[in-house]
């Protein structure tokens, strides 16, 4: 076993997808962590090889994190530990801004015990209210003022100040919507197939008028670790994402074709912030590295569907 790779997070929904993948490479030994306060243990590869082992931990606590670096001594780190969902960062702002000791923790501990590169899961919530379209890694500006997004953007920050004056390598991924089987109940894809399977009404923010964009799980694995293996991205950004735009109120529509559903839509007041009007990435950064059509929105829907995995909670 060549790579050593901690990832953190590893119990959510897009980082466990990552590990199992780095599991089926022999060549890695890939450590998970999580606190579990918002993954699930359910969510964990199911791969029976020895090259990999979960450990309960809470990166933003410095002692359990490093008890674990010092121990394994890794190579390279996947951040992707986080809280995570709209609304829920919206009701416990203290709790993600804690998310902040969790970066310093990885950053100083990676430079301290040897890491060659940090992988980092930021977000496309950096980019706030749209100024323009697409969203470009360098021209557009990093306006949010949600918790969240601030903290992604202060992770970015150390990546690049750590890289500056102590050479650790980074990579950024800003994750626009993903979806899969395992995404969290609380995600808009989720909730809807949700609602749709039991007939039960799918509920909207406003007038469901604003865009999105939806990026297949498999996609985004394929691009981040096409990164990783290939050497690409080094001290640079990436978006990872979509960039065929959907009104909500078309996805849900289109939902409920899909599903044969009787759901009905019921309009809900407008959020008061965190509902931005659109979302488009600019992702040709994203097609060099996979150079391949990505998975259609309603394939990827399909895909789900035959998955059926959807008793998972968190």
């Amino acid at each position: 076993m060549n790579r050593k790779i901690l990832v953190t997070g590893g119990a959510g929904f897009i980082a466990s997808e990552l590990a199992e993948r780095l599991i089926a490479d022999k060549d890695n030994y890939v450590v998970i962590v999580d606190n579990l306060l918002t993954g699930n243990l359910g969510k964990l590869p199911l791969s029976k090889q020895d090259n990999w082992k979960f450990i309960k931990c809470d990166v933003n606590v410095r002692r359990d994190i490093s008890e674990i670096m010092m121990a394994f001594r890794f190579d390279y780190v996947f951040h992707y530990a986080a809280m995570v969902g709209v609304q829920k960062t919206l009701l416990e702002p203290v709790n993600v801004l804690k998310d902040i000791d969790g970066i310093k923790n990885i950053v100083t501990l990676s430079k301290n015990t040897g890491v060659k590169r940090i992988y980092f899961s930021s977000s496309s919530e950096i980019y706030g209210e749209p100024v323009e379209f697409p969203q470009n890694e360098y021209t557009t500006p990093l306006n949010s003022r949600l918790p969240y997004a601030i903290v992604k953007n202060v992770g970015e920050s150390f990546l690049r100040a750590y890289q500056q004056e102590f050479g650790l390598e980074f990579t950024i991924f800003r994750f626009f919507n993903t979806y899969g089987p395992k995404q969290s109940q609380h995600f808009v894809i989720s909730k809807f197939l949700i609602a749709a399977l039991n007939n039960k009404d799918i509920t909207i923010y406003g007038d469901g008028s604003q865009t999105r964009t939806f990026c297949y799980i498999t996609d985004n694995i394929d691009a981040c670790l096409e990164a990783f293996y290939s050497d690409k991205l080094v001290n640079d950004v990436a978006n990872i994402g979509n960039n065929k735009e959907i009104p909500i109120l078309t996805l849900a529509q289109e939902i409920i074709r899909l599903t044969k559903s009787k759901s009905k839509i019921v309009h809900l007041p407008p959020l008061k912030e965190g509902d931005m009007l659109g979302r488009r990435p600019d992702i040709r950064k994203m097609k060099a590295l996979i150079n391949k059509d990505l998975i259609p929105l309603e394939e990827g829907i399909s895909r789900i569907l035959k998955h059926g995995l959807f008793e998972l909670k968190n």
